[in-house]
């Protein structure tokens, strides 16, 4: 019995141990800036490298491919959770194969960028890059958001201001919280997380139109949970939900027509 008592005592230290551990570095397994993929991608597209200001020391490397503000909407790109902007560079020279300018941005702790990524602080840096571009005469109604995996849920969170033109969601989740679920479910995670991302909420409050895109193989992120928020969606709404495509879709000509016609028609 003695061995018995030890024997618990043991696994619930250890297991005290490890919420301690996740509580501490959570943000180290939700971020990962350091990661790359997609590095040998040829740039295909001229655009301007620029530093924008959003708080005092916080600039972030963004590029601006700038055709024509006046004539063409901006879709501001707000990417996922891990890597550079070079990352992304097999998207952006199919996007740019469209009739809008394209403003990506690197989150504060991405790209060399100074700071730290937290939701709070993603939704700050958002916000500014929005006004920034207000600040070049480009109003919210010839703005459209653009979110990657983790960045679909700064989407929703300004989309809810129903002043953008269209909202784009690549590989969405429903919330942090129930993705992480998946993959910790021995733990009590909503007692433990920080940064919550709750789109699945949010996304009712979204009355401008929105295409959600989600691979039906994805393996990181369920398709299930782009089917919720389509499902929850408000009208005019759009799917794009191809069969063999995982989290890192595949940007082919029918994914690009997908969005083409969806800016055209919105």
């Amino acid at each position: 019995m003695k061995y018995l008592y030890l024997s618990i005592l043991s696994l619930l230290a250890g297991y005290i141990l490890v919420l301690i551990f996740i509580y501490l570095n959570q943000r180290n397994l939700l971020y990962h800036p350091a990661e790359n993929n997609y590095l040998d991608d040829k740039l295909e597209f001229n655009h301007e490298e620029i530093w924008i200001e959003t708080e005092k020391n916080i600039k972030l490397k963004s590029w601006f491919i700038q055709k024509d503000l006046k004539k063409y909407k901006t879709l501001v790109f707000f990417h996922g959770n891990a890597g550079n902007l070079f990352n992304r560079v097999h998207k952006l020279n199919e996007l740019n194969k469209l009739d809008i300018n394209i403003l990506i941005i690197s989150w504060r702790g991405f790209s060399g960028n100074s700071g730290k990524p937290t939701e709070k602080n993603l939704y700050t840096d958002a916000k500014l890059i929005i006004k920034w571009l207000n600040n070049l005469g480009v109003s919210d109604d010839k703005i459209i958001l653009y979110g990657e995996s983790l960045g679909t849920g700064v989407a929703v969170e300004l989309g809810q201001k129903n002043t953008f033109s269209s909202v784009i969601l690549e590989s969405p989740f429903t919330s942090i919280a129930k993705a992480a679920k998946i993959y910790y479910p021995y733990l009590p995670i909503n007692l433990l997380l920080k940064d919550r991302y709750d789109s699945i909420d949010k996304i009712d409050k979204i009355r401008k139109p929105i295409l959600i895109m989600h691979g039906m193989k994805d393996n990181i992120v369920p398709h299930e949970m782009g089917v919720m928020l389509f499902q929850k969606a408000n009208h005019p709404k759009y799917s794009y939900f191809p069969e063999n495509d995982d989290h890192m879709m595949d940007f082919n000509e029918k994914l690009l027509d997908t969005i083409r016609v969806f800016i055209n028609q919105n």
